[in-house]
């Protein structure tokens, strides 16, 4: 007995008139193609949409924010403590006023009478030193610093009790050098704070006439005092174990110049090196 679903279909279908199979491809194909097309179309529309959406939203930053307008009303000013004085509000404050404070001329200052004026520049300038000029044909020159233990300071390691002496702050120092086939002359210039620089040459004077060297034979002494240049000018030797020292101390205001000197120096070789170093101490100080 045949299923009853296939008799409905059966006669259903029966006078039924069925198109060509050509027909029934060329109807598929045309359905095929509307559906690829309305899927194209709706993607198209989705894209637009997003698009649309995004230049919304960037047009949204972009755009500059609404001012927001002061307030028309004046704040209400918080009330001063009970006893403080209100100030007018049409009064206004008076103008500042700078008060330069008056500096007193400064006399020099002086340690045991002697001036001690100095420059307001510590920098010791090039001027102040020695040139080729004020020295014996044949030098050459060389500045910086110098090797070896070359000042007269070096020599109190050899005696057995060294003078006290007051601390003295150096705040500049220059140094240069001068060579002959035959000799050699270096020079030390040093500015002193305050009063400081005759401090700076008693003490000199102190460690050349107070030393007592450990070994026999050996001497410190002051050879010749006043020399008759600058502020103060002395000539200082040493004899240690045999070797001779000689040193050329000047001071003019806040510099003092210290200047080796041949070993065989002589006070009167000591006093025509001390004219020019004086001299030249005048364009690093205002004593002269």
């Amino acid at each position: 007995m045949p299923d009853q679903f296939f008799s409905n279909l059966y006669r259903d279908t029966e006078h039924l008139t069925w198109a060509a199979t050509e027909q029934v491809r060329e109807r598929g194909r045309r359905r095929t193609r509307h559906t690829r097309v309305a899927a194209m179309l709706a993607g198209a529309v989705a894209v637009a949409v997003v698009a649309t959406g995004a230049v919304a939203l960037a047009g949204g930053q972009d755009a500059a924010p609404t001012p927001v307008l002061p307030a028309t009303g004046s704040p209400t000013p918080t009330p001063p403590p009970s006893g403080t004085p209100t100030p007018s509000p049409t009064s206004s404050p008076p103008p500042a006023t700078r008060t330069t404070p008056v500096t007193p001329p400064s006399s020099p200052s002086t340690t045991s009478g002697r001036p001690t004026s100095g420059s307001t520049d510590s920098a010791i300038p090039a001027e102040a030193m020695l040139r080729l000029s004020d020295l014996p044909v044949g030098f050459k020159m060389t500045e910086g610093d110098i090797d070896g233990d070359w000042s007269l300071e070096s020599v109190s390691i050899y005696c057995r009790d060294v003078p006290s002496s007051v601390a003295v702050r150096r705040i500049a120092q220059r140094t240069r050098s001068f060579d002959s086939p035959t000799d050699s002359m270096i020079q030390r210039v040093t500015r002193y704070s305050g009063g400081s620089a005759p401090t700076a040459v008693d003490q000199v004077r102190a460690l050349f006439t107070g030393c007592t060297p450990y070994r026999a034979g050996s001497s410190l002494s002051v050879l010749a005092d006043g020399l008759g240049a600058g502020d103060e000018s002395l000539l200082v030797g040493s004899t240690i174990e045999g070797q001779r020292s000689r040193w050329l101390v000047v001071r003019q205001g806040d510099l003092v110049a210290q200047v080796m000197l041949d070993m065989d120096a002589t006070p009167a070789e000591a006093r025509r090196y001390a004219r020019p170093v004086a001299q030249r101490l005048c364009a690093g100080t205002d004593a002269c």
